[in-house]
């Protein structure tokens, strides 16, 4: 991180603002909370810090940064931490989210023990790591409750020297936090939009849980992250595009709710007139989109319409001039890089979550046997490019499935 030096308090103020408005572009709350967080380390000039969310009554990591131990491979990793902290008075920010306050510590290891919370220093015996100053800020809905915890570690003067953080470091972090929470509640409203959706096509295929599109939308993610990285794709420009693309691969299967239960409902293995008429939820989906308003639109169309299009020419729906047709016959096959990137990703990571979960008809397949079937299907099924992306995270690839549950499901999927 390049922290930013500010002239005056003024200064400061307009950064905030141009910040509220690149966050406004974000719809994936993923996207959201990191940039606040990111913006948050910017103006304090804080080495690391951790965005919670409250979600069960406790506080859920969100994604943990430190300049002076992660890369940026392992942050991304870590924002998929499958760990929670308790809302009581017994830690820093568990004290900060329970009474809705903001509270600074100048030296976590120099905090009176008559006081309520105190530091664990576990994450600094474990690391080498030396916690200075904490500054930990509830984000607040716009009822007043509680929806996330900002703590920031170990500010620094312009000559790197630790410093505690000062009235107006919580001055300016109060404004952008009061700001940024409606972009979090928004971000919120659109996941749960979309979950929803998929949760009509769960009333239909019991295959499409949430924790799959939970699962697929992170895949694709930080596949096209890890894609975009290799070709030197601006920052800007890759962390917008991977925002959309969360979102539109969770949208993937929302099709289904167009066929009929007999097909997404059969145990068993579908007729070749079964598998055709699965087939049309490709085009029942792309539906939902075709008279785009945005980009989130526009590439959830690609995804709905040819995440089962196949590298080599060989999948389906082929090109489709109008999705309001009811029929897949004599369309030209689609392959290569004539199927949209977003497509190409999304299959890859769909394909992966089906192998690596137990259905009714199979069990889960071992991780390696899950990756030998991808290893050959590059070239064929898959992008060759979009697998060695894949293969490049796989460590964030088995941290995702960590964090959205057990992958195991004794669920349906006809694909």
């Amino acid at each position: 991180m390049s922290p930013v030096v500010y002239n005056d308090t003024l200064e400061a103020v307009n950064h905030i603002l141009s910040v509220l408005d690149v966050l406004r572009q974000f719809k994936s709350l993923d996207t959201v909370l990191d940039r606040i967080l990111l913006e948050a380390r910017r103006l304090t000039c804080a080495d690391a810090g951790t965005i919670f969310m409250v979600e069960g009554g406790r506080l859920v990591f969100a994604h943990v940064h430190n300049d002076t131990l992660f890369s940026d491979e392992d942050v991304i990793k870590h924002g998929y931490l499958k760990a929670s902290l308790p809302i009581d008075d017994t830690s820093i920010s568990g004290y900060a989210a329970n009474h809705g306050v903001v509270v600074s510590v100048d030296d976590a290891y120099a905090i009176a023990p008559s006081f309520p919370y105190q530091f664990n220093t576990r994450f600094d015996e474990r690391t080498g790591y030396r916690t200075r100053s904490i500054l930990a800020l509830p984000i607040k809905s716009s009822t007043g409750s509680v929806i996330a915890l900002m703590q920031i570690i170990n500010s620094q003067s312009p000559d790197g020297q630790h410093v505690p953080f000062s009235a107006e470091d919580q001055t300016l972090l109060n404004l952008l936090a009061g700001h940024a929470a409606s972009f979090i509640e928004n971000a919120i409203v659109t996941r749960e939009l979309v979950l929803r959706m998929n949760k009509m096509a769960e009333l239909r295929d019991p295959s499409e849980t949430g924790m799959h599109v939970q699962r697929v939308g992170a895949f694709a993610a930080e596949i096209y992250h890890r894609y975009a990285k290799l070709r030197g794709v601006a920052d800007d420009e890759m962390k917008r595009r991977k925002d959309l693309l969360q979102i539109a691969a969770m949208l993937h299967d929302v099709g289904k709710v167009g066929v009929s239960d007999l097909i997404l409902k059969k145990p068993g293995k579908l007729t070749f007139e079964e598998f055709e008429t699965m087939k049309l939820h490709t085009l029942f989906g792309a539906r939902l989109f075709a008279h785009p308003v945005s980009e989130l639109d526009a590439m959830a169309y690609e995804v709905a319409l040819y995440h089962h299009a196949k590298f080599d020419g060989s999948g389906y729906p082929g090109l489709v001039q109008n999705v309001m047709e009811d029929s897949l016959v004599g369309l030209v096959p689609l392959a290569g890089h004539d199927i949209p990137l977003s497509a190409r990703i999304v299959s890859l990571a769909d394909v992966y979550d089906a192998l690596a979960s137990r259905r009714v008809y199979k069990p889960a397949f071992p991780e390696d046997m899950t990756l030998a079937i991808i290893r050959d299907g590059t070239g064929k099924h898959f992008d060759p490019d979009v697998v060695s992306a894949f293969f490049d995270i796989h460590d964030i690839i088995l941290a995702i499935r960590d964090k959205f549950g057990n992958i195991a499901s004794n669920q349906l999927l006809n694909t």
